[in-house]
């Protein structure tokens, strides 16, 4: 792997086209091959570049009180909230970053909240007078990201030749997450309260610490709008890391765990990571994901016993709580075992 490929995906968003089919070929490969891409020709409602990023990103300019409203229980003992809200710059830690988790009730409403699972819980936002607008718009985004992660599976489902349909179902009034990032320039005298020798990269002309720790993602397919800071790295076969370069009007593009083993390993799920360059950063990651009562089975295409059926709700919640910032939450979610989750 010696880049990161950039699909033009238009055509993903109209009928059945020799065009159409050609993008279906071009993104299995590269979900194949690297698990990492680019994509443009988004449709025109979805808001992109400079301006879409800074609408949501304007989260940041809330004062300390009222992000501290937005704080995960973990975070703040007097909030209610678990997993959705507002996670703080936690030192000493290879990963370096402070932002929130939204989920779906931002575009559909309380109606799709489930009280007694944290996993489906309200979204704690910022008051309408704090950040005019800031609502709709991340509504909006929202909306738009659901639309082109779901035309993505279906392009990957008719490759894997199934019905294009198979994996919505599993997806309507799902968990996806919309996470807004940022990652501060870290000082010295921080950077020398971690432990962990893994925080310096060698590199040339100098070596460079992490901001990002490496990992792959948890679930299925994740959207990643940039800002013009660089530091995105994805792992190639060989071992070696790629820069995933910022381009304005694009989405970078990767795959999750369960997809990889849903899809038999068709589909790659990379390791990536964030180094930092002294300078802060900004991200927009969408985490396309099903409903935590989904049961991932093995394909129609593939042997009955190729892995152990499991709720999505159960192994999400085993998965995140190793990452920073849901460390020590365990306790917080009940898992049904109506099945059994791979371990």
């Amino acid at each position: 792997m010696t880049g990161i490929p950039l699909i033009d995906v238009a055509a993903l968003f109209g009928a059945e086209s020799a065009a159409r089919s050609s993008v279906d070929q071009a993104l299995f490969a590269a979900a194949r091959e690297v698990g990492f891409l680019g994509i443009r020709g988004l449709p025109g409602e979805v808001a992109l570049g400079r301006e879409a990023r800074a609408r949501l990103l304007a989260i940041f300019s809330l004062g300390d009180a009222d992000k501290r409203r937005l704080y995960r229980r973990k975070f703040a003992p007097e909030n209610r909230n678990v997993y959705r809200g507002w996670f703080p710059l936690q030192p000493g830690n290879l990963t370096s970053k402070e932002g929130i988790d939204l989920g779906g009730d931002v575009a559909y409403g309380p109606e799709v909240a489930v009280n007694d699972d944290p996993l489906r819980e309200l979204t704690p936002l910022p008051e309408e007078e704090r950040l005019p607008g800031w609502r709709a718009a991340t509504a909006a985004y929202y909306q738009g990201m659901e639309r082109i992660c779901a035309a993505l599976l279906r392009s990957i489902s008719r490759s894997l030749g199934l019905r294009a349909e198979y994996f919505d179902a599993a997806f309507r009034r799902g968990l996806s997450t919309l996470r807004l990032i940022r990652y501060p320039a870290r000082s010295g005298a921080e950077l020398a309260t971690v432990a962990d020798p893994g925080l310096w990269v060698e590199g040339q002309p100098t070596r460079r610490y992490l901001v990002g720790a490496p990992h792959t993602d948890s679930g299925f397919v994740t959207l990643l709008a940039q800002d013009e800071v660089a530091g995105l790295q994805a792992r190639g076969r060989d071992g070696r890391w790629i820069d995933v370069p910022p381009r304005e009007g694009t989405l970078v593009v990767n795959f999750g765990q369960v997809l990889e083993q849903w899809s038999a390993g068709r589909v790659r799920a990379t390791e990536h990571r964030v180094l930092g360059t002294g300078v802060g950063r900004c991200s927009i990651p969408f985490f396309y994901e099903a409903r935590a009562d989904a049961i991932i089975a093995p394909l129609s295409i593939d042997p009955p016993n190729l892995f152990t059926p499991f709720q999505y709700g159960d192994f999400l919640w085993q998965r995140i709580t190793s990452f920073v910032e849901f460390r020590g939450m365990q306790g917080e979610r009940v898992s049904t075992n109506a099945i059994g989750v791979q371990r």
